[in-house]
């Protein structure tokens, strides 16, 4: 009966029967690392799903076991079924027979070494170091235009006494007794044993009976420098400018990491800008909205002369084309728009209000005889 709830080992692994070798191979390795127990702890869910894939893998990536599941399916594997060899009564747990060793001996390790043995091989090999980010304030001009700027920048440096290699000069690390030099050991019974970082080198492979006293084992110390950061014209708010190896140094002969500079633009109160284009006001006289008129603007240039149309109504936008941010890396530039305001003239005398009724009676308008709604009705 147990044998009736076991899913299709082809469907387990989401492949056709007739699928080749390798693309069973592509399909475990691809779910094993969804599933596999280090990238899911505690999660039953997924050890269940691991276990069935496994199987499934062990199965189908043997042609002899192959050709038995595909003429006699799960039954194939039960006690009790034929007398060949991995497959009589007392063979192992979940009919798995002898081979039920094969993820605790060289299989399980040539499955996953590009999933999780790499990881700790690169551990002990030479690792880049670590990328620092500082954030930095500049005003909107240098946004524009660019600035060398000296940012302050506290980071680790290689220590001088021992070299970076942690331990007092004269000596060296020892190979640690807990993993071989691995850098990982294995826990678990029988079928379900798995690897993980080792304990007492936490991966490195070896110990240091005998840390430097300079940097107390750490290969590093404390260090401040400061440096000089070219701001490109064009960052806003959130660009990273990169300095190439000024980071934290790296390990075990490892290039040293990056700084990231990242840029916050200060408020102007005269321009706003939206990506790269400026955007602005001017106030213009009843006379040269109605007349038109050509008027002194700042820009980031500096004053410029803009004309305003005859006819300009309040809140009408003009644009200066090419006057903007330019853009991040070259090619091109952003526009300056002004947004119109028509300043009403307050303080007339008899004579300028007369004057102001006169016009009216010449040129009458209704700027509301488009309007159509008439309020909300009462309850």
């Amino acid at each position: 009966m147990a044998a009736a709830t076991k899913r299709d080992y082809y469907e387990v692994l989401g492949v056709k029967r007739d699928a080749p070798e390798m693309e069973i191979k592509k399909a475990f390795r691809k779910l094993a690392r969804k599933y596999h127990p280090d990238v899911n702890p505690s999660d039953k869910t997924a050890e269940h799903k691991f276990k069935e894939l496994s199987q499934a893998y062990e199965i189908l990536s043997d042609p002899k076991k192959r050709q038995q599941y595909d003429q006699f399916g799960h039954a194939a594997f039960e006690q009790g079924f034929g007398q060949g060899p991995g497959y009589g009564p007392g063979r192992g747990s979940e009919g798995f027979g002898q081979d039920a060793e094969f993820f605790t001996r060289g299989g399980y390790e040539d499955i996953f070494s590009n999933l999780f043995g790499e990881r700790a091989a690169r551990s002990r090999g030479p690792q880049k170091g670590e990328d620092i980010t500082y954030a930095v304030e500049v005003d909107l001009e240098d946004a524009i235009f660019g600035r060398t700027m000296q940012v302050d920048l506290r980071r680790e440096a290689t220590c001088s006494t021992c070299g970076g290699a942690g331990s007092q000069p004269g000596t060296s690390p020892r190979t640690c007794p807990a993993c071989m030099g691995s850098g990982r050991v294995s826990q678990g019974k029988g079928f379900m044993q798995f690897s993980q970082t080792c304990p007492t080198c936490r991966g490195a492979g070896t110990i240091n009976p005998n840390p430097c006293r300079t940097c107390n084992g750490r290969g590093v110390v404390p260090k401040s420098d400061r440096i000089n950061v070219k701001i490109p014209p064009g960052v806003d708010n959130g660009s990273k400018v990169r300095v190439a190896g000024m980071g934290e140094p790296g390990e075990r002969g490892g290039p040293p990491g990056d700084v990231y500079i990242v840029t916050k633009v200060r408020s102007h109160p005269y321009f706003e800008r939206k990506g790269d284009n400026l955007y602005s006001e001017a106030g213009v006289t009843l006379k040269e909205a109605a007349l038109g008129e050509k008027i002194e603007i700042p820009t980031v240039d500096g004053m410029v002369s803009l004309t305003v149309p005859t006819g300009t109504q309040t809140g009408q936008q003009l644009k200066l084309k090419g006057k903007g941010v330019p853009h991040l890396g070259g090619g091109g530039t952003g526009d300056h728009y002004v947004t119109i305001k028509v300043v009403t003239p307050t303080g007339l005398s008899e004579r300028g209000k007369e004057l102001l009724r006169e016009l009216d009676r010449q040129h009458p308008s209704n700027p509301r005889q488009d309007i159509t709604f008439r309020g909300f009705r009462k309850r």
